[in-house]
């Protein structure tokens, strides 16, 4: 599992997350958020892009990306499913790596690709009921930049 740094390059998921620890350390009194999310964009292909954020609260922001190429996916239903899947497979991988390190006290939360306005909004309730029947906080639009902002900066 490779994840691309703007400013590392790539990392795999052990460095991602030493990198977000060294990060963390580094301002021993900060409040962090780690945020995951995905986006994606069809095009003769579907391109997902899950995202692996930590925010500093209030100061900003340290990001991973990896992309992902499936078959052109028609349906928003099923392209949402997705990409709550890839989102929840990322997460349950990093909280796996923060309990075995004793951090799992580090709030953790999903940012979908879902809100109350447009073609998402009938979809809200049964992924929310996904995320948090995973065990994990869910935000919807506006207020998953995760997804809507990060991730999508690079379905492009």
């Amino acid at each position: 599992m490779c994840f691309i740094s703007p400013t590392k390059g790539r990392l795999s998921l052990e460095e991602v997350y030493q990198d977000m620890m060294d990060f963390i350390e580094s301002v021993p009194n900060a409040q962090f958020k780690i945020i995951i999310g995905t986006d994606s964009q069809a095009k003769n292909y579907t391109c997902f892009v899950t995202a692996i954020i930590v925010h500093q609260v209030g100061k900003g922001a340290r990001y991973y990306y990896k992309k992902k190429k499936l078959r052109k996916i028609e349906s928003l239903r099923q392209k949402i499913f997705f990409e709550t899947a890839f989102s929840l497979d990322t997460a349950s991988k990093i909280t796996e790596i923060l309990a075995e390190d004793g951090r799992d006290h580090l709030d953790l939360e999903i940012h979908l690709d879902i809100g109350p306005n447009g073609d998402t909004k009938d979809l809200i309730k049964e992924i929310v009921g996904m995320v948090v029947g995973s065990g994990f906080d869910a935000k919807i639009k506006p207020d998953s930049c995760g997804a809507s902002t990060v991730a999508d900066k690079y379905t492009k």
